[in-house]
């Protein structure tokens, strides 16, 4: 059966303190809070730099049993260097400690910026490198900067498959070829709702459907209606059933629909007014997957919660 994760991208936002964080909670234990009031989160600290395997253990140690992360790829990667001449920064990135997360450790997220134009050679020797599974991400973690090399840095409980997915801003080069590529390499698509400002499109390219909710109509900022909830919700669950809604936007019309139900994420990035950690839970409730959560956004904690949370 498909596994549907509805959550956040990042934590960590002071806006959100007092509101969707409970007064005199603290700071050091806001994740905790917000893994228990969504289903799943999106790191984005990593983008911005390189974390530690102490810092990704901590992670995994303060969220529920069952609970997944993305991790989003370093823009050193993606919007410096451009994909050319990455060998030593990716091997850095999987040393710095994501497979510290073990069984929580969720899809990998590459996104470009705008004036990045697609060069599917290059791109494809960028696929190419990315690991399939745990045991591939060590091998290629070796070869990283010796700065990063301490001990336990490449420890790993066991070996699992892993996911990565892309997320397109810019318009050229996105084709028919481009989506048989990344079909071929079994990587992910971004559904990416940006207010208009980049391209949208929701061609299922592989065994799982990621979607990054950034703004109905104002990017990072406005929230979602009811109504556009609705909309969201019944094509997440035509997805994670296996199925490509009628009026489904795609760039290969001939292949738009999964083979097979689908495992989903969704992230909400539309935190400037604090409105992804209230949405993130609206979807939830509405696909009936709020039930099992032990807090709810905005409501002051119990005695006993805030006791657990000082």
């Amino acid at each position: 059966m498909s596994t549907i994760r509805i959550g956040i991208s990042g934590w960590r936002y002071t806006p959100w303190r007092g509101d969707f964080y409970p007064d005199g909670l603290v700071q050091r234990r806001e994740l905790e809070f917000a893994s228990r009031a969504v289903s799943s989160i999106e790191i984005n600290g990593s983008f911005y730099a390189l974390q530690t395997p102490e810092r990704y253990a901590n992670w995994r140690d303060d969220t529920p049993g069952d609970f997944v992360f993305s991790v989003k790829g370093p823009r050193y990667i993606t919007h410096t260097r451009r994909l050319r001449e990455i060998e030593e920064p990716l091997a850095n990135f999987f040393a710095s400690g994501p497979l510290h997360l073990q069984h929580k450790l969720g899809p990998l997220l590459w996104q470009f910026p705008a004036s990045f134009k697609l060069d599917h050679q290059l791109f494809e020797a960028f696929l190419e490198r990315l690991p399939q599974d745990t045991n591939q991400a060590v091998q290629l973690a070796k070869g990283c900067a010796e700065r990063l090399k301490k001990p336990g840095y490449l420890d790993i409980d066991k070996q699992r498959p892993m996911r990565h997915v892309v997320e397109i801003r810019n318009p050229d080069g996105l084709d028919g070829d481009f989506v048989k590529m990344l079909r071929q390499y079994k990587i992910a698509l971004v559904v990416a709702d940006t207010a208009g400002k980049w391209p949208y499109h929701e061609d299922i390219t592989s065994d799982f459907v990621y979607m990054r909710l950034h703004g109905d109509k104002e990017l990072y900022k406005s929230g979602y209606s009811d109504e556009a909830l609705e909309h969201w919700k019944k094509r997440i669950k035509a997805w994670s059933s296996g199925k490509q809604p009628a009026d489904a936007q795609l760039i290969s019309p001939d292949h738009g629909a999964p083979r097979r139900s689908c495992d989903l994420y969704c992230y909400f990035d539309n935190d400037v007014k604090v409105r992804a950690p209230y949405d993130a839970r609206a979807l939830l409730e509405k696909l009936g997957l709020a039930g099992a959560l032990a807090v709810t956004p905005g409501k002051p904690l119990g005695p006993e919660k805030k006791e657990a949370m000082q």
